[in-house]
């Protein structure tokens, strides 16, 4: 996802409320706010910002596309012009929310066999959990790697055989290492779908990684979090 911080005026927007505000740990939460009947496909993302702020950011939503709300998962930033605003708001209160955009979805038309392979780092887990919320029936693997074990963002939605926790910094996840570590000693073959979301550099790698295993780009599909 590119997240770009974008001038709210330029834009469309509208004021949801906040239903619920939830702390994962001391930097990551879930905000839960109204939908007004916004609709939107598993993948896509929405500009988010606090009502009185001239900023917003792109979020992946992260809630299911039956669901009554929207959800974002945030990591506050530090100096952030977006994230430490959105942190002090509560229940109650409001969010300036834009449309849902983007192609980072899946095939409805795809064979129910279709395996996908998920790679993400930190936050870019979000389109993955909207995906397996939406789509229970996918068959999948989802690699999130992660600094610390408590990093696990609700990991508890996934099946627990098709979900890899790859901590680097502690030893608490399923694997220690990067997520590109656990991908080069682990192929899921040429035919399955393959998306990336996070950080530019673990996107990157995991090209050439997949690449070297001979994955054509066709199968390849990738949202970049800056």
């Amino acid at each position: 996802m590119n997240s770009k911080v974008a001038p709210a005026n330029k834009i469309k927007t509208d004021l949801h409320e906040i239903l619920d505000v939830r702390h994962i740990n001391d930097t990551t939460f879930v905000l839960r706010f109204e939908r007004k009947e916004l609709e939107f496909e598993a993948g896509q993302h929405i500009c988010v910002g606090p009502p009185n702020g001239i900023h917003t950011r792109e979020y992946s939503i992260y809630s299911a596309e039956k669901d009554e709300y929207l959800e974002i998962l945030v990591k506050e930033v530090e100096n952030g012009l977006v994230s430490p605003s959105l942190k002090k708001l509560q229940k109650g209160g409001y969010v300036v929310v834009e449309e849902p955009v983007g192609y980072f979805t899946i095939d409805n038309n795809s064979s129910v066999d279709q395996e996908y392979v998920f790679i993400a780092s930190g936050t870019g887990v979000s389109p993955f959990h909207s995906f397996v919320l939406s789509k229970p029936d996918l068959n999948y693997t989802l690699l999130h790697g992660v600094k610390y074990a408590s990093e696990a963002y609700d990991a508890n939605v996934y099946n627990k055989k098709s979900y890899k926790l790859c901590t680097s910094q502690d030893k608490d996840g399923d694997f220690h290492g990067r997520v590109t570590a656990y991908l080069k000693q682990n192929s899921f073959g040429k035919e399955a779908q393959y998306f990336l979301c996070g950080n530019c550099n673990m996107i990157h790698d995991v090209y050439d990684i997949l690449e070297e295993q001979g994955v054509s780009t066709d199968n390849i599909h990738a949202e970049v979090y800056f």
